[in-house]
């Protein structure tokens, strides 16, 4: 058998299995509309191949070699001839389709050059350049806006212009970084260019939007055909091993010839930027809009929690100025009322304690646990509307600057990997709630029998749990990424077609990609926390008939200090360690690749590598691009916003860890990593439903965490009822006499026996207290729930049903009165729309004329 025939063999069974995975295109793969230069290659045909040069010794160049043409897109491949013999079949494989691929392009109208890597000999970089011609065409097909007249109507007048003298300091040099020309935009038509403003054809269209058009053909064009079969994308091409990579080349960063990229690492990805504004329109004309619709969030997000951190700081310095103040605290660390008070042990191995062994605990909850924090549980839940509604004005703005108004469906294209998808995310899910409890119900018989002299059991389950849970977060984050990409991407092997969807475009996509993902993890940060703050210690029974899980084990109890302290600690742990974890991940991770294969090359070579080798060292971009950029803010917001009211520090801890977010995003896709495909986006994309659904649900969570977590509602029902005739003996309103009578009285001739081992009842010792509101011993009801539990009951509901319906009615009326668009905005736009209807009918009219004028002289000349 001939190595040809090996050869078809090995095609003929790839080919069935794509067969089988739904990966194969019928032969019309697009219409004409979509691609409009493709020609297709017959099979068997001859194909033209790219011409190789050498490299010309210009490290910085952008260019070909002829120093013309601009390289829009950089190829890289292994030269498939200069491989091990023994895997011949596979490589020219390999070659076969990589030719066919490359003489697609030129035959689309793309012209290539090819150039030996100057550091590995087997390594070829393919530069890809866009003819003007070409450039046109598919500016037209992906509808790009571009300038048509300067704007004329007049700017807004800053409200910050009076303190012009001051704001200059935080705004990018002008000098170096200068505002640009506005203009009324339209569609681009090939057939009436003379309608834009066209100075320059090489500077007409930006580097992000010829390599946008790079990479709308690239993953388009064909690079096998057989019969009716017919392969095609830059996608597949890198998954199958013909290309190693595939990205737009970077800017030069060094100062000897500064660009965008260089002005954007001083003016924005340095540190010694940080207190500067981000420069958002070079960042979308560097990156595209889509990396600058998410930095213009992050900025905007980051500025609003400026002043959530600041009245969260203002209620900390009140709780903690005022915690040696608290009449119940004084109470706990009283000797003559706390160090009298003997308390029931908490579980079956526990011992009696005295309540003032937790007056430290009940000090440092007084700094969480009082009236400001429900002040700014109320302002929260109107600052997070206040942030969305503002949003949605800044984003209308962006988009009118940016062009993405109208920035329809049409616009974006199916998506090559076009597949079906189906949903097991419960099932998930329930894995999730089951792994979690198993370790939480480990932690907590690993305590219990294990000896802490200085620190409960709870208190100890607590701190422990939550460090252990956080390392649990994070593999299982591992896992969850694989699961959701799995769903959105092969759910269609599972399922039939008439139950799903398909993501038609790579926004679909992504969408669908956001939800399950973010379901995920809305269950891996946060069920920790929900347990914490409404079902541990809420169905524990009571001394001497404590509830059992399955029989067994018994329901475990709050700190002494109660749940709000642990809810506290379990919050700062996560978001710190979170914020920590990120960091080392994203940023010393790709840092410490980069700097050992720089190192490694270094003491190799000395030799002058060009740019488009240097950006293939630097590290991939990640084909989720922002997703997790996305998904930690989210998840963050989920912080500040859900359990806040325990945690009046989240939003100060957020601002300053998205201070630093920003910055160091910047500095890592600017220096540590390829150059992302430029992409155009209208908005945030699903995030923003997402984070509504967050504000919604934060007002319920932040009110039941008031009510049944903290001592808050307890305390004011005392105060108000409790303290006073009938119920008690003052005259007055007062806290005094609180902690006697939010515990109640357990007789300890009605324990069960015990083994002696595990506890010891002191002599003399007939009872012992509990926190609960239960009849007394010998009471003819004892043990069960009396009058003052019901008042407290109804005193919850009544505050969380009063409390929800003033919070939504105020979103309500917020949300109704700041319009979504501004008025300046909606005026714009009416003029560029008008603007551009005059334009294209005077237009029209010259044609017309034109050709009048045309025939009238053909006519004459046919009389004479």
């Amino acid at each position: 058998m001939s190595d040809h025939d090996i050869l078809e063999m090995e095609s003929d069974m790839e080919d069935l299995g794509d067969i089988e995975l739904g990966m194969i295109e019928e032969e019309v793969v697009y219409p004409e509309e979509f691609l409009p230069t493709y020609h297709s290659i017959k099979e068997g045909g001859n194909v033209i191949k790219a011409q190789e040069v050498g490299f010309n010794d210009k490290p910085d160049s952008l260019f070909f070699n002829d120093g013309v043409r601009r390289i829009d897109f950089v190829l890289a491949y292994e030269d498939e001839d200069k491989k091990e013999y023994e895997k011949r079949h596979v490589f020219q494989r390999r070659k076969r389709r990589r030719e066919y691929f490359e003489a697609s392009l030129m035959k689309m109208g793309m012209e290539l050059e090819a150039t030996q890597s100057v550091l590995d000999e087997k390594l070829m970089f393919l530069k890809v350049h866009m003819p003007w011609d070409v450039l046109c065409t598919y500016a037209e097909v992906l509808h790009i806006k571009l300038p048509i007249q300067p704007n004329d109507m007049p700017a807004r007048p800053s409200p910050l212009r009076f303190f012009s003298c001051i704001t200059k300091h935080f705004y990018p040099d002008e000098k170096l970084i200068s505002k640009e020309s506005e203009f009324f935009t339209a569609p681009f038509e090939k057939d009436r260019q003379d309608l834009f403003c066209i100075k320059d054809k090489d500077l007409f269209f930006t580097p992000s939007m010829r390599s946008r058009m790079a990479y709308y053909i690239l993953s388009r064009a064909p690079y096998d055909i057989r019969g009716n079969i017919k392969k095609f994308g830059i996608t597949k091409l890198l998954d199958s091993g013909v290309y190693k990579a595939a990205y737009p080349i970077h800017d030069s960063q060094e100062p000897e010839c500064p660009n965008e990229r260089y002005l954007l690492y001083e003016e924005w990805a340095h540190p010694k930027s940080f207190y500067k504004i981000q420069p958002l329109d070079l960042i979308r004309n560097y990156y595209g809009e889509k990396i600058g619709i998410y930095f213009a969030w992050l900025g905007f997000y980051t500025r609003m929690l400026t002043w959530a951190a600041v009245v969260g700081i203002g209620c900390f310095i009140y709780g903690y100025y005022t915690r040696d103040t608290s009449t119940w605290s004084k109470e706990v660390c009283d000797p003559d009322i706390g160090g009298k008070i003997v308390m029931c042990p908490q579980c079956d191995t526990c011992q009696y304690w005295t309540l003032n062994s937790t007056c430290n605990t009940s000090k440092n909850l007084c700094i969480f646990d009082n009236f400001g924090t429900l002040v700014f549980a109320v302002f929260m839940s109107v600052w997070v509307t206040l942030f969305l509604e503002f949003w949605k004005r800044y984003q209308a703005e962006l988009e009118y600057e940016w062009d993405t108004v109208e920035f329809l469906e049409q616009e974006e294209p199916p998506r090559p990997e076009y597949e079906k998808e189906f949903v097991i995310i419960l099932f998930c899910l329930f894995i999730y709630l089951f792994i979690y409890l198993f370790i939480y119900l480990f932690i907590y018989l690993f305590i219990y029998f294990t000896d802490f002299e200085y620190v409960t059991p709870q208190m100890a389950t607590s701190v422990t749990a939550s460090l252990i849970s956080f390392v649990v977060i994070m593999i299982l984050n591992i896992l969850y990424e694989r699961v959701a990409i799995w769903i959105t991407d092969f759910g269609d092997l599972f399922i039939s077609d008439t139950i799903t969807e398909l993501p038609r475009t790579k926004t679909d996509y992504e969408n669908s990609l956001t939800l399950k993902m973010f379901l995920f993890q809305f269950v891996n940060y946060y069920s920790s926390c929900f347990y914490i703050a409404f079902a541990k210690g809420k169905a524990v029974g009571h001394p001497g008939k404590p509830v059992y899980l399955l029989g067994k084990y018994r329901n475990e109890e709050c700190d002494p200090g109660g749940c709000l302290i642990e809810l506290t600690t379990q919050l700062a742990i996560i978001m710190g360690g979170k914020a920590i974890w990120n960091n080392i991940q994203e940023v010393l991770i790709p840092w410490l690749k980069n700097l050992i294969y720089r190192h490694c090359v270094h003491v190799t070579s000395e030799k002058v590598i060009p740019r488009w080798e240097q950006d293939y060292q630097l590290q991939p971009s990640s084909k989720l691009g922002l997703f997790y950029e996305y998904l930690e803010m989210a998840i963050q917001f989920g912080f500040v916003t859900l359990f806040v009211a325990s945690f009046p520090l989240a939003p100060a801890l957020a601002l300053l860890n998205n201070i630093i977010e920003i910055r160091v995003d910047a500095w890592k896709i600017t220096t540590q990593f390829r150059r992302d495909v430029p992409e155009k986006a209208q908005h945030i994309g699903a995030w923003q439903p997402i984070l509504q659904g967050i504000t919604i649900l934060a007002v319920v969570t932040n009110a039941m965490i008031i009510a049944f977590t903290s001592d808050m509602i307890p305390r004011l029902v005392y105060y108000w009822s409790f303290s006073v005739y009938p119920y008690g003996n003052n005259t007055e309103n007062t806290m005094k006499g609180y902690i006697n009578s939010s515990l109640s009285v357990f007789s300890t001739n009605d324990f069960p026996p015990v083994d002696d081992e595990y506890i010891h009842t002191p002599p003399n010792l007939t009872t012992c207290r509990y926190r609960d509101y239960r009849f007394p011993p010998g009471h003819q009801r004892q043990y069960e729930y009396n009058m003052f539990y019901w008042h407290v009951i109804a005193a919850k509901m009544a505050f969380i049903i009063v409390v929800e319906h003033i919070v939504y009615f105020t979103k309500f009326i917020l949300a109704y009165i700041i319009p979504d668009v501004p008025y300046a905005v909606k005026e714009q736009i009416k003029r560029e729309k008008y603007l551009t209807q005059v334009i294209l009918h005077e237009t029209n009219l010259k044609l017309v004329s034109k050709r009048l004028k045309t025939k009238t002289q053909i006519l004459k000349s046919r009389k004479m």
